[in-house]
């Protein structure tokens, strides 16, 4: 379900929800700043709710590449990878609005008109408002890895998932994923390797070296400094 800027649903228009949600749904504490991101620049750089497929090149302006970067949190990887990469757009996918705010913010400061921000569950955005073949590329970088058994059926990487991202992904295109937490790494990768439709674009056939310009996120940084090991995934859809 999307959800605008003000925390309520964006629409009333019934939708078919999913049955496992790979978030939770934490209100958040908005600072003042970031309240004035959401108010004043939402109209600039937000996307609206709607069930019609999001026309790319209205959306940003241009034809270049549209690459999905999905629960960005507090936006900072995300502005950084924006502003060395111009020649990309970016459709940044997150649930919890102070992470809204605050990449809003830094859109303003750093002056980035490549990024367009979708306040909503990421699969359903995918479901229902994004063209088949349409994305060049989709970046999940350390999802919730849901460690106990019991929860893993909350994790977004699931078969049906990686369905998904055969359908949207244009051939030639990329999936990047990264994560700290072993067990899921591994079960990232097994997914990702038993599609037909992807290429492993690692030498070895396993986990791929953090290519220089994925710009380290907050919880990575955290990570590392716990001594967690990051393991990044780089697939290519088939031509």
């Amino acid at each position: 379900m999307e959800i605008n800027p003000q925390g309520k649903p964006a629409s009333t228009k019934p939708v078919k929800l999913r049955r496992v949600q790979s978030f939770v749904l934490r209100a958040g504490r908005l600072t003042r700043g970031q309240k004035r991101a959401l108010d004043e620049l939402w109209p600039r750089h937000g996307i609206d709710a709607g069930d019609s497929h999001l026309d790319f090149p209205l959306l940003f302006g241009n034809q270049n590449p549209v690459i999905a970067d999905i629960g960005f949190g507090d936006g900072e990887s995300t502005a950084r990878m924006a502003r060395a990469r111009p020649e990309e757009n970016l459709l940044a996918v997150e649930v919890h609005r102070p992470g809204v705010g605050h990449l809003l913010l830094r859109l303003q400061e750093c002056r980035l008109e490549n990024v367009r921000i979708a306040c909503a569950d990421a699969v359903e955005l995918l479901q229902m408002r994004i063209a088949d073949g349409s994305l060049a590329g989709v970046r999940l970088y350390f999802p919730d890895p849901w460690p106990k058994k019991r929860h893993h059926k909350r994790r977004i990487v699931q078969p049906a998932f990686v369905a998904l991202l055969e359908r949207k992904i244009k051939p030639g295109g990329s999936v990047h994923m990264a994560s700290d937490w072993p067990p899921y790494a591994e079960h990232m990768l097994q997914l990702m390797t038993k599609s037909s439709e992807f290429e492993n674009c690692a030498p070895s056939g396993g986990f791929h070296p953090r290519p220089d310009w994925r710009a380290p996120t907050k919880y990575e940084t955290r990570g590392r400094r716990l001594g967690h090991r990051v393991h990044d995934l780089i697939f290519r859809r088939k031509d």
